[in-house]
């Protein structure tokens, strides 16, 4: 009996998911997960609860939620006012 050859081995992540038509999903789902984990850990360092983070950055607890959800769609005016009040900056590059 023949053997199947999976087309994948050998393969990167990045060409797997191209191929699949997930690459730029699964790359946003990525970088919003990353940015929420980032924030939510710096506001634990740094001893901020939700409620005053949502507070200083002049939203509502809901809004600061959605932020740290990862899997929502937030603005980046939302992220840079996070960043902000956390005393950090936003750094977005084009490759």
């Amino acid at each position: 009996m023949a053997r199947r050859k999976n087309r994948h081995v050998g393969s990167s992540v990045e060409e797997f998911l191209s191929e699949e038509g997930i690459l730029e999903a699964s790359t946003l789902k990525a970088v919003k997960t990353a940015i929420a984990w980032q924030i939510a850990d710096e506001m634990k360092r740094q001893r901020i609860t939700k409620s005053r983070m949502a507070q200083r950055m002049e939203t509502s607890r809901a809004q600061l939620d959605r932020l740290l959800d990862g899997e929502r769609d937030v603005t980046l005016d939302m992220i840079t006012r996070a960043a902000s009040v956390l005393d950090k900056e936003i750094v977005i590059q084009l490759r």
